[in-house]
């Protein structure tokens, strides 16, 4: 057994999320072309005389590790379909804002999962721990994939795509909290179009210009400062400027890495309690074992 095991917890960006339904439940049915990107929090996993679970990192302070947190309830769903099990050591560095539309809890967990099945030596299909991890919550499914795909249903159907090359952008986040349930009763339709064929990466941004983020202006009219950012990334020379998932943080696309970075130390400049950082896509997660 490892001593230790580190996973990446890559932000989760929506590049595109239409709304196309909902089901009798409450959940909305979803249409999303999902990326993930270099920047990220990460988790820590290593055998232990008892369990613990310490948070640390820019953004701890907003969180804490009581039993709902979503990295104890993933390490506790191992348990309760791989029974006894040794107790761990678990270290989330938490880097990225807390409920802010890219992922984090959900990728966290996403990443524990990972961890906990290579330290404790649990073997399961992708397509197996996805339907358990479910339970977990929507996003489960596409964090633990952690690469470009198109996620549908209210996120458990997972089509992976191909051949996108990494994109270069910024991610900035205002700093306000965005009630997701309250956006979307607040949507002004739920039965909308789905996204579009996408024909090939080298008309990507044509068609994510035909594409949308259905949750953008309801969350703007809760939280006008979500437009500010907008206003912002577009001003400072981003190909497409949008919101991710029910937000509050948003992306631009940039031509280079180059010209991400100006913008994102731009905009820190102007906007100094901004959550603002440049970063690129990614391939898949990384891990790592010492």
């Amino acid at each position: 057994m490892p001593a230790k095991i580190v996973e990446h917890a890559p932000a989760k960006v929506n590049l595109a999320l239409h709304v196309t339904g909902r089901r009798d439940d409450g959940y909305h049915l979803l249409d999303t072309l999902v990326v993930f990107t270099e920047v990220g929090d990460t988790v820590s996993v290593a055998a232990a005389e008892q369990d613990s679970f310490t948070i640390q990192g820019p953004f701890a302070g907003l969180l804490d590790d009581e039993a709902d947190n979503l990295v104890l309830r993933a390490r506790d769903l191992l348990r309760s379909t791989h029974g006894d099990l040794p107790p761990v050591a678990i270290t989330l560095e938490k880097n990225l804002p807390v409920a802010s539309g890219i992922g984090g809890g959900s990728s966290d967990a996403a990443a524990t999962l990972r961890a906990l099945m290579r330290l404790w030596g649990i073997e399961l299909s992708a397509d197996a721990l996805a339907a358990a991890a479910l339970r977990l919550g929507a996003d489960l499914p596409m964090c633990l994939y952690a690469r470009t795909l198109v996620a549908r249903g209210i996120g458990e159907e997972i089509e992976p795509v191909e051949g996108i090359p990494p994109l270069h952008m910024m991610l900035a986040n205002p700093g306000v909290a965005v009630p997701t349930p309250a956006i979307f009763r607040a949507l002004a339709s739920r039965e909308n179009p789905p996204l579009p064929r996408l024909a090939g990466a080298k008309a990507l941004f044509d068609w994510l210009a035909a594409t949308r983020n259905d949750l953008q202006a309801p969350a703007i009219a809760l939280a006008p400062e979500i437009g500010d950012v907008l206003s912002a990334l577009s001003a400072s020379g981003a190909a497409l400027a949008r919101m991710s998932g029910s937000g509050a943080t948003c992306f631009g696309l940039f031509n280079s890495p180059a010209d991400a970075e100006a913008a994102a130390s731009a905009i820190a400049a102007r906007y100094p309690a901004w959550y603002v950082t440049a970063t690129r896509t990614i391939e898949r997660a990384r891990a790592d074992a010492t």
